[in-house]
This record gives structure tokens, C-alpha cells and sequence, in this order.
């Protein structure tokens, strides 16, 4: 039997997480991303975007996922050398935590990137020798007080 675990009893407290991933790619793939080159427009504001809306429905996409009201939501998206960063911080006054909100941001918003740029990044036979996503995970988790020392 599937069954969603009751909350009801908890109190209402201040959460916050933030997960981190790296989507790897070619090094073309990556100048085409820094110079505006990519057919698709802007992977990184397009991946910032949709990691905000999967944060949103995760419990869409999770079916043990409570819906969560999100108070604060941000997702950054950034190239480096040999690869695009994310991190993706969620917060909530809630009864539960918000770390698989964070942690699907940052695997969508990095999923967008590389739906954006995988023309770029197919080799002869159509695979994908250097595209590789992760790790994707959670760094930070806060319960109970708020950044600065508010409770």
C-alpha cells in the first residue's frame, strides 16, 4: 500500500536547504553557452526558470512529496571551466522539510541546460561521450532559525 505519511501533528517551522549539481560538457559546448551560440537561446536563464517551476511541483513529480508553500526560491545557474554549476536554495514555514524542492530544481534546471544544448553535444553515432550530470545534493539544511538568528 502506498500511503503519504500525516504531517498534521507537526508544528509549522522555518526550513531551508540548499542543493548544488554540475552538468559536464564539451568544451565548445560550453564557449558556445559564454558567446550566445546556442540555436535554443539561453540555456542558463531558461534552466534558472524552469528549476524554479519544478521546485514548485515537486510533489508533482515525487509522489511522497507534501505540497509545500514555498516563502523564498532561487536557482543560479553558472559556467565554469569544464562544466555548468547549479544551486538551488528553497525555503518554507512548514510542517516538513524542503530539501527534495531543492534538489529537483537543481536537477531540472540543469536537465533544461544540456535539453538545450545536446545538438552541440552528439557525436557521430548520437551518443553523448561527455555530457554527464551530478553529483546533485544537498549541502545545506536549516530547521527552526531563520538567516541571522530569527526565530
Amino acid at each position: 500500500m502506498a500511503r503519504q505519511r500525516s504531517i498534521d501533528a507537526k508544528p509549522l517551522v522555518y526550513r531551508r536547504a540548499v542543493a548544488r549539481g554540475d552538468l559536464r560538457l564539451a568544451p565548445k559546448t560550453l564557449a558556445a553557452v559564454r558567446r550566445g551560440r546556442v540555436a535554443k537561446g539561453d540555456p542558463l536563464r531558461a534552466g534558472e526558470l524552469a528549476g524554479l517551476l519544478a521546485m514548485k511541483r515537486t510533489p508533482d513529480l515525487i509522489p511522497h512529496c507534501h505540497p509545500i508553500p514555498l516563502t523564498g526560491s532561487r536557482v543560479e545557474l553558472s559556467v565554469g571551466r569544464r562544466k555548468v554549476h547549479a544551486e538551488g536554495e528553497v525555503e518554507a514555514v512548514y510542517r516538513t522539510g524542503v530539501e527534495m524542492e531543492a534538489l529537483v530544481g537543481v536537477s531540472v534546471a540543469l536537465l533544461t541546460v544540456w535539453d538545450m544544448v545536446k545538438y552541440l553535444e552528439k557525436d557521430a553515432r548520437g551518443g553523448y561521450p561527455t555530457a554527464s550530470m551530478g553529483p546533485v545534493r544537498v549541502v545545506t539544511k536549516e530547521k527552526g532559525t531563520r538567516r541571522g538568528g530569527r526565530r
